[in-house]
């Protein structure tokens, strides 16, 4: 891998950009001041500041809970036609303007400029996919089967939620979670992750300027997580907990919506399993596997966990791959030349080399990688290891980074014991040419979504979530939206 490629002086354009982020907490249409210390938000790959923003405190949730509760019964009944417009409107300004949101993601979480392009065109798909389903919302209607009467079935709006969005995918995770709900006619208290609270404040900017009325979505940015959701979540008048990040966390907030008996969607951990038969075209393989890896610095629930390849091909897979991983150029994203930035945090730098230190001293060969580089910034090498042991952390716990640890297997049967062996089941990954065991595959690893000879699966028109300790509902496709609507069942006696 060439060296780390130094950050270079931020850019007038890139200045100019970080004022026009709002500083402020977004309270129902407002801009306001927070009561908690200010958050300094820094660039990963510069530890340079880039603003310093809002912080919100107990009460200032409470009243962005209460513009929510306010604002729910008119934007339920608002026509779906006029909640499709605006949605639509968020879309087009979204394109308008991704060259902004894709410079203030690479700057805030460090990814590559590219990748946060296509973020954006990823994260805008929600805005258009669920305009398109607001007009879509129907019911039943017919006599029941005893002829007595007839049945109607219709949806209504869960009611005032709580979106809680991780800082991995700051744009994508946001839209994801306020497109379905607003399209549902539910108003929304959003909680950005306090590493990447830029990008959603920008978006509720645009969001307000495609027509959103007050009220509706409301954002807090704040240090103060559990202390500020806690009554947030106890409150009687929310109606609904939408949660991305780890398991964790997510059983904790599971336990406190279980109070008031909350709707929840939760997408939590993963530790996806990345499985090569020897029949496998081998550069799809490889393909698949630099981008279910190392997209996002593999800083992804989705990333590739566990390479679990057949032994008698394991050695060239490993010879490929290292090769394409050696050619990857490290630096600040925002540098068009770098395909591969830093980790969010040292904290995760750290993390991900206790991992990998663990791996070595129970026998496992790195192939490449394994160090810090030189500079600053929150950088690790990409690293392949292979001989990785069944009892090495990097084989149970979720890596959140970019590591690859090749394990082998010799028949079908364990190499699906072995992609199953885990309390998660997000998603899981498949290469193999031999239709029949495809279908195998596809019935026996035991996980919400598959990628099958493809590294990379997300699609707004898909359904997104997984079973097990991975979570809870649907995101995205046809799914989505009910995730956001209560079901109504009426009788109407024959006369």
């Amino acid at each position: 891998m060439s060296a780390v490629i130094e950050g270079a002086v931020r850019s007038s354009g890139q200045v100019a950009l970080l004022a026009r982020v709002p500083d402020q907490l977004y309270i129902n249409g407002q801009w306001v001041n927070g009561t908690g210390e200010p958050i300094v938000v820094t660039d990963p790959a510069t530890g340079r500041v880039l603003k310093t923003i809002q912080n919100a405190s107990v009460a200032d949730g409470a009243r962005a809970l209460d513009a929510a509760v306010e604002a729910a019964d008119s934007w339920a009944v608002t026509p779906a036609r006029i909640r499709a417009e605006i949605l639509r409107r968020a879309f087009d300004l979204l394109q308008e303007r991704r060259d902004d949101f894709a410079t203030l993601m690479t700057l805030e979480m460090g990814k590559p400029i590219a990748e946060a392009n296509g973020e954006v065109t990823y994260g805008g798909e929600f805005l258009r996919w669920f305009s398109e389903e607001a007009v879509r919302i129907n019911g039943r209607y017919g006599a029941n089967p005893e002829g007595t009467g007839t049945m109607v079935v219709n949806h209504r709006p869960v009611g005032p939620c709580y979106l809680i969005t991780p800082w991995n995918f700051p744009l994508a995770m946001a839209t994801r979670k306020i497109a379905p709900a607003l399209a549902a006619g539910c108003t929304v208290v959003v909680k950005p992750a306090e590493l990447t609270p830029l990008t959603t404040l920008l978006f509720v900017q645009l969001l307000t300027d495609a027509g959103v009325p007050a009220g509706v979505v409301n954002v807090i940015t704040t240090t103060e997580s559990q202390a500020v959701s806690a009554p947030i979540i106890a409150d009687p008048r929310l109606r609904k907990l939408s949660f991305t990040g780890s398991t964790a966390v997510g059983r904790a907030l599971i336990a406190q919506a279980a109070q008031n008996v909350l709707r929840t969607s939760m997408e939590l951990g993963g530790n996806a399993p990345f499985v090569v038969f020897a029949d496998a075209d081998l550069g799809k393989a490889v393909n698949g596997a630099m981008l279910a890896k190392f997209r996002n610095t593999g800083q992804a629930c989705t990333a590739a966990n566990r390479f679990i390849v057949q032994a008698s091909i394991a050695e060239e897979f490993g010879r490929r791959l290292t090769e394409r991983v050696n050619a990857l150029v490290q630096g600040p994203g925002i540098d068009p030349a770098v395909n591969f930035g830093p980790l969010v945090t040292e904290t995760a730098v750290d993390n991900v080399d206790a991992l990998v230190q663990d791996a070595l001293t129970r026998g496992a060969t790195l192939l490449t990688g394994g160090t810090r580089p030189d500079g600053p910034g929150s950088f690790y090498a990409p690293t392949v290891l292979t001989g990785v042991s069944s009892d090495s952390r990097l084989v149970r716990e979720e890596i959140f980074g970019p590591v690859v640890a090749i394990t082998t297997f010799e028949t079908d049967e364990e190499a699906i014991q072995m992609a199953n062996d885990t309390e998660y089941g997000l998603i899981g990954y498949v290469f193999t040419t031999d239709i029949a065991r495809s279908h195998r595959m596809i019935d026996s690893i035991d996980t919400g979504m598959m990628g099958l000879n493809t590294g990379l699966v997300s699609n707004a028109a898909a359904p997104f979530g997984g079973v097990k300790q991975s979570g809870l509902g649907r995101e995205g496709g046809l799914e989505g939206i009910n995730e956001y609507l209560s079901t109504k069942y009426t009788l109407i006696p024959a006369s």
